[in-house]
């Protein structure tokens, strides 16, 4: 099954789910336990019958849900479809989504030698020097941000080798933005907008604020 580009997912009419990075992430507001409980419990019936499951985090006022289809690294009909249906549950019981509330933290490191660096991360980051694929260390448990590794120059220290990518909604990110500025940040570099936006706070370390559009 073929992925899904951004003006299909844009196109599909998920109001409650938003793409950051790879996936489909949503938000429902159960408000409390066992409503949350009942709710996780109506999706693992719907994943099931659909051979396709999605990570589910249960927490006391909120679920959190995250469809991708892992054979294909990427959001197939699959998703879309399951997204739908667990949207339709959480209609049906009176649960909202907050879209709003989507964000993933990825961090990137600028190195000039990804075989040096990669294992050592992984070692570190998921206790298995070999969960190095490609540029990335990815943590299968998901206890860890992704960690990517940005081609550079090889150069001397000090200067900042590390920042994080913040994906968060395409329809949030002004809003993230100006919030950060006005928290004393400022805007280093837009020229990639949206697709991404260099920040720094008042020392000068710097941020991305991520969105999928324009990828």
């Amino acid at each position: 099954m073929s992925i899904l580009d951004t003006a299909q997912i844009l196109d599909a009419g998920l109001d409650d789910w938003r793409k950051l990075a790879q996936a489909l992430h949503a938000r429902f507001l159960t408000r409390d336990f066992s409503a949350g409980l009942a709710f996780v419990s109506a999706i693992g019936e719907l994943a099931e019958e659909a051979n396709h499951h999605p990570d589910i985090v249960l927490t006391y006022t909120h679920v959190d849900v995250k469809l991708i289809s892992h054979d294909a690294s990427g959001v197939t009909e699959r998703d879309v479809d399951l997204a739908r249906g667990i949207s339709t549950l959480a209609s049906e019981r009176g649960i909202p989504a907050d879209p709003s509330a989507a964000v993933v933290v990825e961090l990137a490191l600028d190195t000039a030698d990804v075989a040096a660096a990669g294992p050592f991360w992984a070692a570190l980051l998921t206790g298995d020097a070999r969960a190095v694929d490609g540029d990335d260390v990815a943590d299968p448990t998901g206890r860890v941000p992704l960690l990517w590794f940005q081609h550079t120059d090889a150069h001397e220290t000090p200067r900042q080798r590390f920042h994080l990518d913040v994906w968060v909604p395409h329809d949030a990110a002004e809003a993230r933005i100006a919030a950060a500025v006005a928290a004393g940040g400022t805007v280093v570099d837009a020229a990639q907008a949206p697709a991404f936006t260099v920040l720094a706070d008042p020392e000068g370390n710097r941020a991305c604020v991520c969105t999928i559009l324009e990828r």
